[in-house]
C-alpha cells in the first residue's frame, strides 16, 4: 500500500479545504470501500481527509413529510430509526439487505452513494478497465460477465452499480446535497449517477472537490407501502444480482401510483419509468405487473452469461406488485 496521510476534519469547510489542498486526497467515512480499494492498489490517495466527526449525524423530518438524512449518519442507524422504518420501510430494509452488521456500523449514507463497482476487472489491477484505467479496455464483454448490466450499458464498460440504499432512494426521488469551496448545492439521484457511455470513470455528476453533505427524500405518502426485494447468490450477505424497491397505491383495484427502481441491472440505480407510466391508471394484476416488466425490459441487451436477468427482473416486478397488492386488499 503506498503511504499516505491522515487529516480529521471537524468541519464542513474545513474539510473541504483539506481535500483541495491534496490533488490525490479522498474522504473517509467508514472506509468500507476506500480501505478494500486501497488494499487492491485500485484507489492510492495521498491524503485522507476523515470526515466522521463532522456534525452531519442527524435524521430529520420535516412538517410536510420530507425527511432529510445526514451524510455521515451510520447505515445501522439509518435502518433502525422508527420513522423511517414506519415512512419508508423500502429503505430501511435495502440499507439492512445491503451488509452485514459490522459493516452497517461503520458505513456512511454518503459513502454508500459513492462506493464503486465490485467487478472483478475493475478490482483486479493486473487486468485493463475502462473504469480504472480510460482507454484500456473492458475484458468483461467477452469475459467473465454474468452479474453485469443488462440496461443501460455501453462498449465501454457493463459493471453494475453495487448499492442497495442507492436504488431505494431512486424510488423516492433523493436529492442529494454537497458543498465545495465554491458554496453548496444539489443533484436529483436522476441526475447523480451519469450513463456510462464511452466515459465509465465519470461516476457522479459532483463537482470537483465536492463533499456530500446529506440526502432529502421529497414528501411521498406512497412510499410508506413499499418494498425492497434482494436476490442474491447465497443466502449469507452478498451483492445483489437483482433487486428492486417497489412502492403502490392501489384504489377499488385501480393503480393510483407506483414507484419502481431496479439494482443490479445498470451502472447506476434504474428508475423504471417505462413501467410505471405503463401501470398508472392501469388495473393492479399479475398480468398488468407483467406487461409492465415487459415494457421496461424490451431496452435490455443481455450478454451470453447474463441474459437470465431479464426473467429474474420480470418475475420480480410481478411478485413485488403482487404482494403490495395484496397488502392493500387485507
Amino acid at each position: 500500500m503506498r503511504e499516505f496521510g491522515y487529516e480529521r476534519a471537524f468541519d464542513v469547510s474545513g474539510a473541504v479545504a483539506l481535500l483541495g489542498s491534496e490533488p490525490d486526497a479522498r474522504f473517509l467515512g467508514g472506509g468500507t470501500n476506500l480501505v478494500d480499494l486501497m488494499k487492491a492498489g485500485v484507489e492510492r490517495p495521498a491524503l485522507l481527509v476523515d470526515v466522521r466527526e463532522l456534525p452531519l449525524d442527524g435524521i430529520e423530518f420535516a412538517q410536510d413529510g420530507g425527511l432529510h438524512i445526514g451524510a455521515t449518519v451510520t447505515n445501522s442507524d439509518l435502518a433502525a430509526h422508527p420513522e423511517v422504518r414506519r415512512h419508508y420501510p423500502a429503505l430501511a430494509q435495502a440499507v439492512l439487505a445491503g451488509a452485514s452488521g459490522q459493516l452497517r456500523n461503520m458505513a456512511t449514507v454518503g459513502g454508500n452513494l459513492l462506493q464503486r463497482t465490485r467487478c472483478g476487472y475493475f478490482t483486479d489491477i493486473s487486468k485493463p478497465c475502462n473504469k480504472r484505467s480510460p482507454g484500456s479496455g473492458c475484458p468483461a464483454i467477452d469475459g467473465e460477465h454474468h452479474n453485469h448490466a443488462i440496461l443501460g450499458a455501453s462498449a465501454h464498460c457493463i459493471a453494475v452499480h453495487p448499492s442497495d440504499m442507492a436504488v431505494a432512494l431512486a424510488a423516492f426521488d433523493a436529492v442529494i446535497s454537497y458543498e465545495t469551496a465554491d458554496g453548496t448545492g444539489e443533484l436529483p439521484i436522476s441526475e447523480f449517477y451519469p450513463p456510462v457511455g464511452d466515459t465509465p470513470h465519470i461516476e457522479t455528476a459532483l463537482p470537483a472537490g465536492a463533499l456530500i453533505t446529506g440526502v432529502t427524500l421529497p414528501p411521498s405518502p406512497v412510499a410508506a407501502h413499499s418494498r425492497y426485494r434482494k436476490v442474491r447468490e447465497r443466502a449469507s450477505y452478498a451483492f445483489a444480482i437483482g433487486s428492486i424497491a417497489a412502492a403502490l397505491d392501489v384504489r377499488d383495484g385501480v393503480v393510483r401510483e407506483v414507484r419502481l427502481a431496479l439494482g443490479a441491472v445498470a451502472s447506476r440505480p434504474w428508475r423504471a419509468r417505462a413501467a410505471e407510466q405503463a401501470l398508472t391508471g392501469g388495473p393492479a394484476s399479475a398480468e398488468a405487473f407483467a406487461a409492465a416488466a415487459d415494457a421496461e425490459l424490451a431496452a435490455a441487451a443481455p450478454l451470453p452469461e447474463n441474459g437470465y436477468k431479464v426473467t429474474l427482473m420480470r418475475n420480480l416486478v410481478v411478485a413485488v406488485l403482487t404482494e403490495l397488492t395484496e397488502e392493500v386488499s387485507r
